[in-house]
């Protein structure tokens, strides 16, 4: 569903598949995007890894790589057509070159698919190097999507329309004005919205409470941006008490009514506690006292930000998976990018993007079989023998497995695992 049709509110009940469903399924059709870099790589270790938890699935095949991109100048057709009709896919990284040619497959898939929720856990895992190894930190991102900076809706200096843009800012505005040189000065825009604010924080505390999970701390910079982080926090605010969530500051619930959308249609979340910090607080927070906080909603920028920062609390982009869900459909994503570098070398860290894969299996109701995997990867990476160089106390450890050899122990885990 394209980002423009995206009205109201977007029940996050309807992502999950029900119980009649889940055995009437004999297998899944998931697009795979393999990507290019290592992504083709990682793309065959995790297909590896969940075909052998023994889910069947049919694996539809979608080259996006960049090579296939700038030669035709977009993201394939193809591509779209096959993730609508699947509903499911699992995306390798694909590079995007920094400044330059075309913009983020990434951005273009969550807003032509209306992917409006990235989900990116953020887990403790026994072996992993970390300064925080002895730390349980648990945490979950979930960033909104499709707006704020990221929305794309730029202007570039030395633009005629540029210039008349500022021109029209400056006019319009009442207090803070444009004062650099309208002929020097580029313009992002950022638009942030009350349907779209609602949607993603329902989906964190809807999330919160399937999960269990102690807390919701909504994230933004309100204290300078009124108007827009502003606007976020009210309706934050506005869906916690419409999920009867007990406020950390209770002066920050006073004369705030519940959601008119979501009063007396969501679930009891009197049991998640609702917190409110400030993107640069939550910063530091972060590095001071992760395991007080668990799931953070933010918008589009600052989840960015936020998702590498929390990665590197646990040990690295290696090991932090992610999905990009909407209404209609998912993808499923490792976190980092895709090291073009290391390409054909069999030596890149699949952790992340099998990871993913395990978040794709709780998203189609095979939660036996992620937990297996899960437990297969914990336990491989706790005995730290068969792990990539990246995951080994020497860097330079000749020990050290490949890609596949890295699947391979997890897979043979799973079998002894039962």
């Amino acid at each position: 569903m394209p980002v423009g049709q995206r009205m109201g509110i977007l029940p996050p009940s309807t992502l999950d598949p029900q119980p009649s469903d889940i055995h009437a399924i004999m297998s899944y059709q998931v697009t795979l995007i393999p990507g290019d870099g290592t992504g083709p790589e990682l793309a065959a270790a995790t297909r590896k890894c969940l075909d052998a938890t023994g889910v069947k699935i049919d694996w539809d095949v979608q080259e996006c790589g960049i090579e296939v991109i700038e030669a035709q100048g977009k993201i394939p057709e193809s591509v779209f057509t096959s993730i609508r009709k699947n509903k499911i896919a699992l995306k390798a990284p694909i590079t995007t070159p920094i400044g330059k040619g075309f913009r983020s497959v990434n951005v273009a898939l969550r807003q032509e698919l209306g992917l409006y929720a990235c989900v990116r856990p953020c887990k403790t895992y026994k072996g992993v190097r970390s300064y925080y190894d002895r730390t349980n930190v648990d945490l979950v991102i979930v960033r909104e999507n499709t707006e704020d900076l990221y929305a794309g809706v730029e202007f570039q200096a030395g633009d005629p329309k540029t210039a008349e843009l500022i021109a029209f800012i400056n006019s319009a505005s009442t207090g803070k004005k444009i004062k650099s040189g309208a002929n020097t000065t580029g313009v992002s825009i950022k638009p942030i919205s009350v349907e779209g604010t609602r949607n993603i924080c329902n989906y964190a505390f809807d999330y919160a409470v399937k999960h269990q999970r102690k807390s919701v701390t909504s994230i933004c910079k309100a204290n300078i941006m009124k108007f827009t982080d502003g606007l976020w926090y009210d309706v934050t605010r506005a869906v916690a008490t419409a999920y009867g969530s007990k406020f950390e500051d209770a002066k920050l619930a006073e004369g705030v009514k519940p959601d008119s959308q979501l009063a007396g249609k969501v679930a009891n979340g009197s049991g998640v506690q609702y917190i409110e910090r400030l993107v640069d607080n939550m910063c530091m927070q972060l590095v001071q006292k992760p395991e007080n906080y668990d799931v953070l909603v933010m918008a589009n920028l600052y989840g960015d930000i936020l998702s590498d920062l929390c990665a590197g609390l646990v040990g690295g982009l290696g090991v932090a998976p992610g999905a990009n869900i909407g209404p209609d459909s998912a993808i499923f994503e490792a976190t980092h990018g895709s090291a073009p570098k290391y390409k054909g070398q069999n030596k890149v860290n699949p952790t992340a993007l099998i990871l993913s894969g395990k978040l794709l299996l709780e998203h189609v109701g095979e939660t036996a079989a992620a937990a297996k995997l899960e437990r297969a990867v914990a336990s491989i990476i706790e005995e730290g023998q068969h792990v990539t160089y990246d995951m080994k106390l020497d860097r330079n450890d000749p020990t050290a497995v490949g890609t596949r050899e890295m699947a391979d122990a997890i897979c043979k885990r799973m079998t002894e695992l039962g």
